[in-house]
C-alpha cells in the first residue's frame, strides 16, 4: 500500500468550493430515456447553481461494453447541448476520467479501507455470479475473522481473493436523500459487499464512491434502484473518514402503472425518439418534466430557462409515466414557434424523402407544413403528390361544404385553364385573383372553384396548404397539365 502521503496528495487535487456533478454512463450501445434524464438534471443542478458537470465513463463492467458506445455517449450529449467541463477527451484537475485507466487507484483505496478495519480480504471461493447476487451471509464467512497477520500471509502466498466491506454487525445506518428524506437501516440487513474483485478490478458500488471523492462530486444524481445501496455508500465514506455528498435519487420513468421503460420492450431510446421525428429540445425540455416540477403552470422550457428554474426540491419521489402523445404535443409547439428558415432547414430531409424533384423549393413546401406537423417523420406521407400525380377517382371532386361536384367540377376547370395560361405572374396573389375573380363573376363561392383546382392539382382530398401554394410550387406547366388530366377524367 501506498504511504500516507501519496493519499494527501490526492486529497489536495480535490476542487473545492463549488458544486460539481457527474454523469457517470457504462458504455451500452445506447441512452435510454432515464440515462438521458439523469444527464440533464446532473447537468441542470451544476448549472443552477453555478458549478461544474463532469463526464465520467464506467467501463469496469467489461462483459456489457459495446464498440462505438462511448461515441453514442458523446454525441448525444453534443446534440441535447449539455457540454461538460470535465471529461476523458477535455482533460481537467482530477483525471483519469475513464473508470479502466484509474484501476490502480482502486486496490490502493482498498488496502487503505482493510488498514482502517472497514474491509477484508475473503479468500473464500465462489464464483462470479454468486459475487455480483451479494447473497453473501458474512456470519458464515470465516475470513471476516482472520488476523490482519493472517490475511497479509496468505495474501503474500498467492491465495487469491476478493476484498469485502467490513459491515457492522449491530446498530442501523441512517442515511439522508434530497427527495426521500432521511432513511435508517438495520445494519444486519446488509451484506458484506465486494469491493475489489479477484482479477483486480473494482465493484460498481466501490468504483462509484472512490471517483466521486477524488472527484470532489458534491451530488450524486441516481436512480431510486440504488437507494437499497446507500447505506453502505454511507459506511464507505465513514470508514474512510470523506464528508458524503447530497444524494439525488430518482424515481423510476415507467411505460405504465407497473413496467419501467426498457429496450427490451420496444421503448424508445433518445436516438429512436430523434429518427421518428422528435427535435431534440422538445426532448430534452419533456424529459426534465419526468419527476421533476417547476413552480407556476409554464410547461415549455428553452435550456437555458431550465438552467434558472431547475431546483432540487422539486423532483418527486413518484414514478413518472412516459407519455408518448404528450411528448407529440411538446414536439409539434416546438415546431411552431421555430422560425421559416429553422424549420425549413430541419424538415428538408425529410422533404427530399418524398420531393425528389430539385426544381420543388423545399422551403416553400415547408411553409406549407410548419402549422401542420406534429413530429418530422409526417412529412413525406403528406407530400407524396408532388412528384407524380396519384391515381384519384372523380368522386373527390364532390364535396358538399362546396357545393361542388362532378359537373360544377368540370365546368370550374374549364374556365380556370385558359385564365392560368393567360396569367402574366404566377405568383400566390395573381393564382389567387384568377380563382375569386372567376367566383365572383359566377356568383359561387371561392370554394366552388378553389376545391376542384386543387384536387386535380394534388390528386387527394388532404393536403399541406390550399390551391393557390400548390399551383404556385408546381408551377404553371405542371399546373396546367393536371388541371387538364382532371378535366379529361371528369369527362
Amino acid at each position: 500500500m501506498k504511504d500516507m502521503a501519496w493519499f494527501d496528495e490526492m486529497e489536495a487535487r480535490i476542487p473545492q468550493g463549488e458544486v460539481r456533478t457527474r454523469f457517470a454512463p457504462s458504455p451500452t450501445g445506447y441512452m435510454h430515456v432515464g440515462n438521458l434524464r439523469t444527464a440533464l438534471y446532473t447537468y441542470l443542478i451544476a448549472r443552477h447553481y453555478g458549478g461544474k458537470f463532469i463526464l465520467r465513463i464506467e467501463d469496469t463492467d467489461q462483459g456489457r461494453l459495446v464498440e462505438g458506445a462511448v461515441d453514442v455517449i458523446y454525441r448525444t450529449l453534443k446534440e441535447c447541448h449539455l457540454e461538460h467541463d470535465e471529461g476523458p477527451d477535455v482533460g481537467g484537475p482530477v483525471g483519469p476520467y475513464v473508470q479502466t485507466e484509474r484501476r490502480p487507484l482502486y486496490k490502493e483505496y482498498a488496502e487503505l479501507l482493510i488498514q482502517r478495519g472497514h474491509a477484508y480480504r475473503c479468500f473464500c471461493e465462489k464464483t462470479e455470479s454468486e459475487e455480483d447476487s451479494g447473497e453473501f451471509d458474512r456470519g458464515d464467512d470465516p475470513c471476516r475473522c482472520l488476523s490482519c497477520e493472517e490475511s497479509e500471509r496468505r495474501a503474500l502466498a498467492g491465495e487469491k481473493y476478493v476484498i469485502r466491506q467490513r459491515i457492522p454487525h449491530e446498530g442501523t445506518t441512517t442515511f439522508h436523500d434530497e427527495s426521500f428524506g432521511d432513511i435508517t437501516v438495520e445494519n444486519k440487513t446488509l451484506d458484506d459487499q465486494v469491493l475489489l474483485k479477484r482479477d483486480g478490478l473494482p465493484t460498481y458500488n466501490f468504483a462509484n464512491v472512490v471517483d466521486d471523492h477524488l472527484m470532489g462530486i458534491t451530488h450524486v444524481v441516481r436512480g431510486s434502484e440504488y437507494l437499497s445501496s446507500a447505506p453502505k455508500y454511507n459506511l464507505l465514506y465513514e470508514g474512510f473518514g470523506w464528508p458524503i455528498p447530497k444524494y439525488v435519487h430518482c424515481s423510476p420513468v415507467m411505460r405504465d402503472q407497473h413496467n419501467k421503460m426498457s429496450k427490451r420492450h420496444g421503448d424508445p431510446s433518445y436516438e429512436d425518439l430523434i429518427a421518428q421525428g422528435y427535435l431534440t429540445d422538445a426532448v430534452l425540455n419533456y424529459v426534465a418534466l419526468l419527476g421533476w416540477s417547476p413552480r407556476g403552470e409554464q410547461e415549455i422550457f428553452s435550456l437555458d430557462e431550465l438552467k434558472e428554474a431547475f431546483e432540487l426540491s422539486g423532483i418527486s419521489k413518484s414514478p413518472a409515466i412516459f407519455d408518448i402523445e404528450k411528448l407529440r404535443y411538446f414536439n409539434s409547439e416546438y415546431i411552431r414557434a421555430m422560425s421559416p428558415e429553422t424549420f425549413a432547414k430541419v424538415a428538408e430531409p425529410f422533404i427530399r424523402r418524398a420531393v425528389k424533384n430539385e426544381a420543388y423549393d423545399a422551403a416553400a413546401i415547408a411553409a406549407l407544413l410548419q402549422q401542420r406537423t406534429e413530429v418530422l417523420t409526417e412529412i413525406p406521407e403528406k407530400l407524396d403528390f408532388f412528384d407524380e400525380l396519384p391515381e384519384y377517382g372523380t368522386e373527390l371532386f364532390v364535396h358538399k361544404k362546396s357545393k361542388s361536384d362532378e359537373q360544377s367540377s368540370r365546368e370550374m376547370l374549364q374556365r380556370v385553364i385558359p385564365l392560368f395560361e393567360a396569367l402574366p405572374a404566377w405568383d400566390d396573389e395573381s393564382i389567387l385573383n384568377v380563382m375569386t375573380g372567376l367566383a365572383e363573376e359566377l356568383q359561387v363561392k371561392n370554394a366552388k372553384v378553389m376545391w376542384p383546382v386543387r384536387i386535380a392539382a394534388a390528386g387527394k382530398a388532404v393536403t399541406p396548404g390550399g390551391a393557390v401554394e400548390i399551383c404556385r410550387i408546381l408551377g404553371r406547366e405542371e399546373t396546367l397539365r393536371r388541371l387538364r388530366i382532371g378535366l379529361e377524367k371528369l369527362g
